[in-house]
């Protein structure tokens, strides 16, 4: 199975609840956080999971492999899971991540990749979200384009952020589902018990994870977190009036409505994702695919 998403979607949480579920089936440590085959390498039943942004960088080859022109390529025919996150929310979190964590090594790839590179040192959150070339203008493309390859994919499904934040133990299931595994109720419980925002939270700043993005750093800005704030609709509390109103009316006029998404970050279309992951794991049952 494959899980696309920009950094700060909530890719790192559904891949802790998806690591945690397997931890507990089988006993395997819980600092470590799976990204591809790390758990399937100590398990072998631990179906691989490989997350991507499908981007930056090497990860730009997923985008490659999944184009609609490559209908040949074997993994157009792997369940693919696209999380999406209200745009504006995600690129001011994307503008603490790229300021405060990201390695010197992957900001100078990214900066190799844009007209204007950008210095981390300098930047302001206004700056970056309502000019720069990785702001607000950037993810409504990037969510639009995903959008549309996924939904040409035959096992290509939606969910967002905001649906895994309303009901996480849902999103959890229907994407195990995906990847072919009956949920055990006593690991489903604890994954979300473990995962929740504030023993996140904790664990992060007590140093407990050994890699997976959610390693301490030694700053201890509280916006160096990588468990922040998580706050949906967020964006609203960092700009002016008349700059929001410019964010929203862009996110009206650009944005694929499909996605869901008002004028306050509500995905409309939350349950809907979740009923189409639910659809998509009872055609793989009937195929004799589970």
């Amino acid at each position: 199975m494959i899980i696309v998403a920009h950094q700060k979607s909530g890719n790192t949480w559904l891949r802790t609840m998806i690591s945690r579920y397997f931890q507990v089936k089988h006993d395997l440590p819980s600092d470590l956080i799976a990204k591809s085959d790390e758990l399937h390498r100590r398990e072998r039943a631990v179906p691989p999971v490989f997350c991507t942004n499908g981007h930056y960088s090497y990860q730009s080859i997923i985008a490659e492999a999944l184009d609609e022109d490559r209908g040949g390529h074997a993994l157009r025919r792997k369940p693919v899971l696209f999380i999406s996150r209200h745009p504006a929310d995600l690129a001011v979190s994307w503008y603490f991540q790229f300021t405060k964590r990201e390695s010197e090594a992957k900001v100078e790839l990214i900066n190799a990749t844009l007209s204007r590179p950008i210095d981390r040192r300098s930047i302001s959150l206004q700056e970056f979200v309502l000019e720069g070339e990785l702001g607000l203008s950037f993810m409504i493309d990037y969510l639009n384009t995903w959008k549309r390859r996924v939904g040409r994919l035959p096992e290509g499904h939606l969910t967002s952020y905001e649906a895994m934040r309303a009901d996480p133990k849902a999103t959890l299931t229907l994407t195990l589902s995906l990847m072919g595994e009956p949920c055990l109720e006593q690991a489903l419980e604890e994954a979300i018990r473990f995962t929740s925002f504030d023993n996140l939270k904790k664990l992060e700043a007590s140093g407990h994870f050994t890699g997976g993005g959610i390693s301490r750093q030694k700053d201890d800005d509280p916006d160096a977190r990588k468990v922040r704030r998580g706050k949906i609709g967020g964006y609203r509390d960092y700009f002016t009036p008349e700059q929001l109103a410019l964010m929203d009316a862009m996110v009206t006029r650009r944005l694929d409505p499909a996605l869901g998404y008002g004028q306050e970050g509500s995905p409309a279309a939350a349950s809907a994702d979740i009923v189409r992951i639910e659809e998509a794991r009872k055609r793989r049952v009937g195929a004799g695919i589970d």
